[in-house]
């Protein structure tokens, strides 16, 4: 045994981490990392954002988007993402993540149930103007064919 001195009325306590309920919450992004899939099957854009105001201010919801692929239908999905939260924040021409930080965006959320080994957590549905423009993610039909896509891929994208 080893001796050791804590005072636990000097600490404030861990509070319980679960989802935040479902719903619109005003945020930014902080983190972003593009890098290959742990499949090998192509790239994901891994996001972090906070909630800026309300009950769950400084709360953090994460974003993992499969922005290329080699299954056709996920990253024109993931791309369609994308392409909604860079209307949102008017970073139309992404040569950079980083340009999508710190930029105030609605998100909605939604709550993924806890399904085998995995806990219950969040997901973005979509993403709004801090100003009140929706930019919902674009339907199916509007999505760029996948070789009109590739040739006008951003730099960070192409490798």
């Amino acid at each position: 045994m080893a001796h050791f001195s804590f005072d636990a009325s000097t600490v404030t306590p861990q509070a319980v981490t679960g989802p935040i309920p479902a719903g619109t919450y005003l945020a930014h992004c902080t983190e972003s990392d593009v890098g290959p899939l742990k499949s090998g099957n192509g790239t994901g854009l891994r996001m972090t954002f906070e909630i800026l105001d309300g009950q769950y201010k400084g709360r953090r919801v994460w974003e993992n988007l499969n922005i290329q692929h080699t299954n056709e239908d996920t990253q024109r999905i993931a791309q369609s993402q994308l392409s909604a939260l860079c209307h949102a924040v008017n970073v139309i021409k992404l040569e950079d993540t980083a340009a999508l930080h710190f930029k105030p965006v609605k998100i909605k959320v939604v709550v993924r149930e806890a399904q085998g080994q995995y806990q219950a957590s969040n997901n973005i549905k979509g993403y709004e103007s801090a100003g009140g423009a929706t930019a919902a993610f674009a339907p199916a039909a509007e999505a760029p064919a996948p070789a009109a896509a590739a040739s006008k891929a951003p730099a960070w994208a192409k490798k």
